[in-house]
Parts: structure tokens; sequence; C-alpha cells
């Protein structure tokens, strides 16, 4: 996978490292999962527990990791997809200096990576096949070798989008999940998993082509956000 760079780490506040990648970006690793609590006026951390017990009392995600419109300053063309793994959000560029945010789970330690690539494909209700490497290290996931039909019990929920470095398909997918209260986490093996309800409404609003800048988790300096 030339230009797309593996690494593993947690998220929020940063950390001593940092290094220089082929995006033009100053990279800071993180440690863990923080959310704003508006009764403390703390930052707390947020981990698998207690995000269950969050989606079980309030039948949704905490607000920041809730669809928006937000400004947002940046070089990049509408209709560009940025994601930024550190705060776990997703920018759908719109004109004006505007942007659709969304909350998103991503890659749990040692899965995550960054790079430039873009959508190869699109599909609905999309059929999940586990990579071979995923086969070998996952029991689990032995049955479903030859393909998962999708439904509301698939891993890649109502929409997937395929990323693709030029013409190969990097195994990675920004798509749904069945699992919502999840948003927000470390939890997936390298994709980017959103809500059902927001891989929709991305779905209906980006093509085949679109760019996705995939920034390291850590980074917050991307150039021209």
């Amino acid at each position: 996978m030339t230009g797309i760079m593996r690494l593993g780490g947690r998220l929020r506040r940063a950390v001593a490292l940092s290094v220089a990648v082929g995006l033009g970006t100053t990279l800071a690793f993180a440690d863990q999962t923080q959310i704003f609590d508006p009764k403390t006026h703390k930052w707390v951390n947020y981990d698998r527990k207690k995000a269950r017990q969050y989606y079980a009392a309030h039948g949704q995600v905490p607000d920041a990791f809730r669809r928006q419109v937000v400004d947002f300053r940046t070089a990049e063309k509408p209709g560009t997809i940025i994601i930024d793994g550190n705060q776990h959000f997703l920018y759908l560029v719109l004109p004006g200096l505007k942007a659709v945010r969304y909350g998103i789970g991503v890659g749990r330690d040692g899965f995550g990576w960054a790079g430039i690539v873009r959508v190869g494909r699109m599909a609905e209700w999309p059929t999940w096949t586990p990579p071979a490497e995923m086969v070998a290290r996952d029991p689990n996931a032995v049955k479903f070798a030859g393909g998962m039909p999708g439904g509301p019990d698939n891993p890649l929920g109502a929409r997937a989008l395929y990323l693709y470095q030029g013409d190969q398909d990097t195994i990675y997918r920004i798509h749904g999940t069945p699992e919502p209260w999840t948003i927000g986490l470390d939890v997936s093996s390298g994709c980017i998993r959103m809500n059902n309800d927001d891989i929709v409404d991305l779905y209906s609003q980006v093509q085949v082509g679109a760019k996705v800048v995939v920034l390291m988790q850590g980074a917050a300096l991307y150039k021209g956000v």
C-alpha cells in the first residue's frame, strides 16, 4: 500500500513523539479518547464500557459525535472527505468554508493508518468478505471467508465506500455498523465506521473518485485545514 502509513496509537492529547510523513504533516501520537462532560466541565475518558452505557441511557452517541454542519477552513475542494482519526471526526467538505462533520470509529492499537486515497467504488448493503489476514487471526471470521450477505447484522452496515489508491483496493472502507455505540472509539481493523444513518447521508453526497485524506491519529495540523 504505497503512500499509506500504518501506525498504532491512541487518541486525544499528544505525547512527546512527533514525526513528519508524506502528507506534509507534523504528527503527534495521543493516548486515549476523551469527551467533554458539560456537567463537570471536564474532559473525561470515554471507553467501550462507558460508550455502551451512554448509548443505552440516551439512545445515541454524545453530542460531539452527532452529524452537524460546522465551519471548516480548507484548501480542499467541495466533495473531498477528510478524516481526523485523532478526534474521531470525518468531514465532508462543502462550499463556503463549511463541512458536514460526522462521528466515526477508527482503527484500534496497531491498525491506524494515514494517506491520500480515493473512493474506488460504492455499495448499498454490501457483502462483507474478511481479508485473509483477518481470517488467519480471528476464528470468528473463518465462517465468513466466502462472504457474508448484506443486512442489518453485517459488519459493513447499510453502505460502504471502498478506498482505493490508484487502481488498487487498499482493503480499507468507510462503512456503516450494527454497533452504533462504538462511534468515537478505536475499535476497527483500520476501516472507518459510521452509524448507519450517517453513512447513508454521506453515501448520498459523494461520488466514485472522491478524494479522501486520512490523517494519522494525532495529526491536527494538516496543511489547509
